[in-house]
């Protein structure tokens, strides 16, 4: 058992990793300046790696589809961008330490958050995920087996791999899953996000979010900071990884950082 979470685990970090460099080469930033504007039209929904670019610092990032056309599909990367708002997500493949001290400081704070788990965790860590439920926040859907969802065409398949997870958090935590869907490596669809519409899910991106998935090569407080101050924006869907030794660190310290700037923090459940 113990050989099969470990593989389980360097499998769940190499897709991630992999994924989310490319996600980074879609140059959220450029050596700190901003990038080429980009264009104000509505961008349609074509699928690949969700991807975002910063045209202007402190405002909101351009990203793969407009908002106009994700929400055609309940689906997000922004949330109320008229308010000094952030929602909270991290995705949480396994744990390795670091997720206590994150819910630590989200309770001082009395900042909801939303944790995208997979069957590994709830698996692995049932005690910690019961605790994300206690403690108010939302348990979203990020898959059983975490696989490449857009490369899924079967409607019975994506739906396997929802109902799986949703019905082992219930056997867990007696509670039913929330119907938010973060897919896999950041990869979808336009008819992914049709299945996952049709099954009561709203598909929640992200619009702020900075290289901590490499537990081997963590960032230092201060390049932590360097990326997610200067960015931060109204309405940000910001994404941290609940397996960074940087994150729980620094999460205290970066959500009075925030608040200092006049954001407050809502639930996914607030989503305009």
């Amino acid at each position: 058992m113990y050989s099969a979470n470990k593989r389980s685990l360097l499998i769940f970090s190499i897709m991630t990793t992999a994924v989310l460099a490319a996600a980074a080469a879609l140059a959220l930033w450029n050596g700190g300046e901003a990038l080429p504007a980009a264009s104000t039209a509505a961008v349609p929904v074509s699928g690949g790696d969700w991807g975002l670019s910063f045209p202007t610092q402190g405002e909101p990032p351009s990203g793969n589809a407009s908002p106009e056309e994700l929400a055609k599909y309940d689906a997000y990367y922004l949330g109320n961008t008229t308010q000094k708002v952030i929602y909270l997500t991290f995705d949480c493949g396994y744990e390795n330490g670091n997720t206590e001290q994150i819910l630590d400081a989200l309770k001082k704070h009395h900042a909801p958050a939303a944790f995208f788990v997979v069957g590994h965790m709830i698996e692995s860590a049932p005690d910690i995920v019961r605790r994300m439920a206690d403690e108010g926040h939302v348990v979203g859907n990020h898959t059983f087996h975490h696989p490449d969802m857009s490369s899924i065409s079967q409607k019975e398949a994506f739906q396997q791999e929802l109902d799986s997870l949703a019905d082992l958090y219930q056997q867990t935590t007696g509670k039913p899953l929330s119907h938010f869907y973060r897919p896999p490596q950041g990869k979808y669809s336009e008819e992914n996000l049709k299945q996952a519409q049709e099954l009561g899910y709203k598909t929640v991106f992200w619009s702020l979010a900075y290289v901590d998935w490499n537990t081997d090569s963590q960032p230092s407080p201060e390049q932590a900071y360097a990326k997610l101050l200067p960015r931060i924006h109204d309405g940000a869907i910001v994404l941290l990884h609940s397996t960074s030794r940087t994150n729980a660190e620094i999460l205290d310290d970066l959500l009075s950082k925030w608040e200092a700037m006049g954001y407050t923090f809502r639930s996914l459940n607030d989503l305009p």
